[in-house]
């Protein structure tokens, strides 16, 4: 295998790889890529959960197929500044030359790297805007489990549902505190409903290969795989078995309160009434009256913090605590100048809403303060 590389070329295909290749992994495989030359060449990483498979811009001179160290390679090419000529030797060793610097690595066989699935043929296939889905995923992940034991919740919801004319796509996260809730329709048929866990790294993983991507990339499905096409890219994920939880019966519904807020002073306020909360609970007191919001956050061991904003209220008054981090999360996703809160007791879940946009929604479970 011998083949050369603009600096500039490989060096984003190895960024593009970075976040999936296994640099803990008791398997030393798993911290290498398969690089593959043919009459083009690929190159391919994994870490069992997670796969991503691409086109690698290269003047080929010898074809053949080596797995390389992912990281090393990465510093390598960062570092030098011509073109690089990748070679491979006896023995699974690779030689790197560029400019008056020469490397070598010890790669691993071809034979040892895992088999991949491969995009079911004949399947239904699904399309969807590029730009749409990172926008779901923006506004959604922020509110998944981090290693939580329930295993579920450590992945976003893409529950498909099946229209006349499109698909109904519904993408949720939830912790069991907050739910973030994305509503859009989407291109395709499916014979029926679907509801699929995706994991949160893979979920990170394609919203990072979907900025900056234009027009539709397609989705298919095989019982325990998701794979996203993405213009030359193939994104592979295993899917996170078990049942979600029945995501709508947490969405509260006729909320009587309803209050109106400009969401950036709303955000900016929040963010300094926040600085003197006790850091384990991060809790806000919000005071509730025609016209007007208090905010407010006690600490005994530091001090206290107090603001008045204004805000569209007209109903009785009443205080509710809230966890700022969740609060603060759920703005920093919203679009638009403007935001609603709807609640109803002090210990009711809260429904944060854009003011303009209909298809999203946050759910935050108030706290006793």
């Amino acid at each position: 295998m011998k083949l050369k590389i603009e600096k500039v070329e490989i060096q984003a295909a190895l960024q593009s790889i970075q976040g999936i290749v296994d640099k803990k992994t008791t398997m030393p495989i798993l911290s290498h890529f398969l690089l593959k030359v043919g009459k083009t060449s690929s190159l391919l990483a994994t870490d069992l959960d997670i796969a991503l498979k691409g086109p690698i811009d290269a003047e080929i001179i010898e074809k053949g197929s080596l797995c390389i160290p992912a990281r090393k390679l990465f510093e390598i090419a960062r570092e030098v500044e011509g073109d690089i000529l990748i070679e491979s030797q006896e023995n699974n060793w690779l030689k790197v030359t560029s400019g008056k610097s020469t490397f070598k690595l010890m790669g691993l066989p071809e034979a040892e790297y895992p088999a991949l699935p491969e995009i079911p043929a004949g399947q239904e296939e699904l399309k969807i805007n590029a730009e749409t889905l990172r926008e779901m995923i923006e506004k959604t992940i922020y509110a998944t489990g981090e290693s939580d034991t329930r295993y579920t919740l450590n992945g976003l919801l893409m529950h498909f549902i099946p229209k006349k004319k499109n698909i109904e796509l519904k993408v949720v996260g939830t912790d069991g505190h907050r739910l973030s809730m994305v509503t859009k329709n989407i291109d395709g048929t499916l014979s029926e409903e679907k509801k699929l866990i995706l994991p949160k790294k893979a979920a990170m993983e394609l919203r990072r290969l979907l900025e900056g991507a234009s027009g539709s990339i397609s989705l298919s499905l095989d019982k325990n795989h998701i794979f996203f096409i993405i213009d030359s890219l193939v994104l592979t994920s295993r899917l996170i078995e078990g049942t979600y939880p029945n995501y709508e019966q947490v969405i509260p519904k006729d909320n009587e309160k309803q209050v109106t807020l400009d969401k950036i002073t709303f955000l900016k306020a929040l963010k300094r009434i926040s600085i003197m909360s006790r850091e384990r609970t991060n809790a806000v007191r919000f005071d509730l009256e025609s016209g007007k919001v208090t905010l407010s956050s006690i600490n005994p061991d530091v001090g206290e913090a107090r603001e008045e904003m204004a805000a569209q209220y007209k109903g009785e008054d009443i205080s509710i605590g809230y966890n700022a981090r969740y609060l603060i999360d759920a703005v920093q996703s919203m679009d638009g100048e403007s935001m609603k809160i709807e609640l109803q007791e002090p210990l009711s879940p809260s429904l944060l809403l854009e003011a303009e946009e209909k298809g999203c929604k946050c759910v935050i479970m108030p706290m006793r303060v």
